[in-house]
């Protein structure tokens, strides 16, 4: 059977995406590492799904997997191509569709200047909605490798983030540091590790060590997490631009108990057939 696909990415952070409401095709953990091998495969960070809904009140389910197969549970930049892939492919005509992930609702909304706003959600601050090994919810955590300590911002958005703030982002040990932290004992179920830097209160610098697929060129939950991260040390203020390798993201968050609004591009590389 020859299934069709799309490759896109949003700022670098690359997918293949799958239509399995007009295509009668199910993506298991093996298929998406097949798809994501850059040697023999299509190529990319994730794998995307779109499925027929699983609730009459929503429009679609939402499944995403990382290059090494396994399924997580959330993934902003790759939530942005869906709503275009969406609209594309003319599976809905609505601006603003609604989509199930694996542990929440998301909201897609495509711009008339193109650009893709993704309601987010409300940032999960409970160390056991990360979820990281406190008994107590605090800003900051001290995180010890190899009797170094780190400091870190604890924050799910929909998926689990540290992230920890440094001089320099260009020089941080984003490949060293983040491979330790995203198997820290204290993440259960590891976590995306994010160096950011402050360059005024609202811009930053972003590198993103994630789950599954080590250092991406961007990664949308983190720019999320890191502008959340920032907000509630005061170290920046809301709307913030947040710069990453390639290229920018708007955030918005009123702040704690609010739904944070994450803004993009999501661009198109080109569709192809392959044998499944």
């Amino acid at each position: 059977m020859l299934m069709k696909f799309t490759k896109m990415h949003g700022l670098g952070n690359d997918f293949v995406v799958i239509d399995a409401v007009t295509q009668n095709v199910r993506v298991t953990a093996s298929m998406a590492r097949r798809l994501a091998d850059r040697h023999l495969g299509i190529g990319c960070d994730q794998v995307l799904v779109v499925e027929p809904p699983s609730d009459k009140t929503l429009d679609f389910d939402y499944k995403i997997f990382n290059s090494d197969g396994g399924e997580v549970e959330q993934c902003g930049n790759g939530a942005r191509c869906l709503a275009r892939f969406i609209r594309d492919r003319n599976l809905s005509g609505k601006n603003t569709i609604q989509v199930k992930t694996m542990n929440r609702i998301i909201s897609l909304t495509i711009n008339k200047d193109k650009l893709v706003s993704v309601d987010m959600g409300i940032p999960a601050l409970e160390p056991s909605d990360v979820p990281i090994v406190e008994s107590t919810k605090l800003t900051t955590y001290a995180i010890n490798i190899n009797n170094e300590q780190f400091d870190i911002s604890a924050i799910s958005m929909g998926n689990p983030h540290a992230v920890l703030f440094v001089d320099n982002v260009e020089s941080a040990p984003v490949s060293k540091i983040g491979q330790e932290l995203q198997s820290h004992a204290q993440f259960p179920k590891q976590v995306n590790v994010g160096f950011a830097q402050v360059m005024n209160r609202q811009h930053l610098k972003l590198r993103v060590y994630e789950r599954g697929a080590g250092e991406t060129r961007a990664c949308g939950t983190g720019a999320c997490a890191a502008a959340v991260a920032a907000i509630q040390q005061d170290l920046a203020d809301s709307p913030l631009r947040i710069a990453l390798t390639g290229g920018d993201l708007q955030i918005n968050w009123p702040g704690e108990g609010l739904p944070l609004i994450m803004t993009g591009p999501a661009v198109t590389s080109y569709h192809g057939r392959i044998k499944i």
